[in-house]
């Protein structure tokens, strides 16, 4: 019993690091976005694309992902990708332009692509399963840890040392937590053996040609990429430019959003099984959690720099239950296809968290910067409310396909 638990914590922990590094990465350039405007001279539309670039190499590697996971076992996949991160964070620490900042951020996607699904993956190997809801929500929660590191923690050493001083030290950490994966997380591997590549892609196909998939898709995917394009950048200015706060005031609210997210993973999760009981369906749940984040975002639209903090926790906690819908569509798909629906959905939503974290950045580019190098109020409320109008049409395409049907 005692080995067990302690092979338990030598799986969770490692693989907790990488998400933790993860949300790390994606969340980091909200802080030093000021600096990457100012040192190497990029408009909104190119810091946009600049930090979309995690979201597109993450996406692309997703389906490659399911089937190397199966193949390799996530501890190898794992220890493997995170040498890529690590080599992002080295060529992003030393890059002079955009072309060379890109390559370093789209390898960072890359290299953290794998640290959520590779430890799903592995807790179902090494955790019973009535524990599986319980570890899944820790996992979650050490990447809110992660976002939240990114925030006033790294807005402090930047007193001490600049952008690519904190980037040097992401390498290390990326390059560390490679090697805790792979020497300290045991080999295990699911007896029956793996599926060819031509049936996982077989699975695949079958996921997307869907009509349940597609009818849970768009408004998954429209709240999740919105959460995610603006936590992990345009939260930043916004708060500069709307709110009229200092790099650290900024900092701060950013590190209660991503607490506020750490909390809305575990507490929503604790939730959504709570009513599952109860015949509430977890679909049901994301749903109403989902449409309440448009409610959010839209106060936050129409009255800038209005209760920055309450609202701005309200966005991290109730943004989180977009994920609550990965659950709720993998239900409707038989149980050797759920890990292909996960990732089938994950590819869909980076993809689109990439279109909109640069999308919105052009939206802003329409109006001009201001001498002080604040972007446009106005170009804040165009971005963030065209995000809000793909929200409202994907929900009514969801109650329109029959959203409420029991398959999904």
């Amino acid at each position: 019993m005692e080995s067990a638990r302690s092979d338990r914590l030598r799986v969770f922990f490692p693989f907790a690091l990488g998400y933790f590094l993860s949300l790390l990465f994606r969340v980091v350039n909200s802080v030093i976005a000021p600096d990457l405007v100012s040192v190497v001279g990029l408009g909104p539309s190119e810091l946009g694309l600049l930090t979309a670039t995690y979201f597109i190499s993450f996406a692309a590697f997703q389906l490659p992902l399911g089937i190397l996971l199966d193949r390799f076992g996530p501890r190898t996949v794992q220890a493997a990708l995170l040498v890529f991160a690590a080599a992002g964070a080295a060529i992003f620490s030393t890059a002079q332009g955009i072309a060379g900042l890109a390559l370093g951020r789209a390898l960072i996607g890359l290299g953290v692509s794998s640290c959520l699904m590779a430890a799903f993956k592995a807790f179902t190997l090494w955790f019973p399963r009535e524990q599986w809801p319980r570890v899944n929500g820790f996992q979650l929660a050490a990447g809110g840890l992660g976002a939240m590191a990114a925030t006033a923690p790294v807005q402090a050493a930047l007193s001490v040392t600049d952008w690519r001083g904190i980037f040097l030290l992401l390498t290390v950490l990326a390059a560390l937590a490679a090697l805790a994966v792979f020497w300290v997380v045991p080999e295990r591997r699911r007896p029956g053996g793996a599926s060819t590549a031509r049936d996982q892609l077989k699975g695949v196909a079958q996921v997307f040609t869907s009509p349940v998939f597609w009818r849970v898709t768009p408004l998954a995917t429209a709240s999740q990429a919105t959460f995610m394009s603006i936590q992990s950048l345009w939260a930043g200015p916004w708060l500069r430019d709307t709110a009229g706060l200092d790099r650290s005031g900024v900092a701060a609210v950013l590190m209660w959003l991503a607490a506020a997210m750490a909390l809305g993973y575990i507490a929503l999760g604790t939730l959504t099984e709570r009513l599952s009981r109860a015949g509430v369906t977890p679909m049901a749940t994301s749903v109403a959690g989902m449409s309440g984040f448009i409610l959010v975002q839209g106060v936050i639209v129409a009255f800038p720099g209005l209760w920055n903090l309450p609202l701005w926790l309200l966005f991290g906690f109730i943004g989180t239950t977009g994920v609550i819908a990965y659950a709720g569509l993998s239900q409707s798909f038989p149980v050797d296809l759920a890990g292909r629906v996960n990732t089938a959905l994950n590819l869909v939503v980076f993809v689109a968290a990439f279109a909109a974290q640069w999308g919105i950045g052009a939206v802003i580019a329409l109006w001009p910067v201001a001498a002080n190098g604040a972007f446009a109020v106005q170009g804040y409320q165009a971005g963030f409310g065209l995000m809000i109008g793909f929200q409202v049409a994907a929900l009514g395409w969801y109650a329109a396909a029959g959203g409420g049907r029991k398959t999904a």
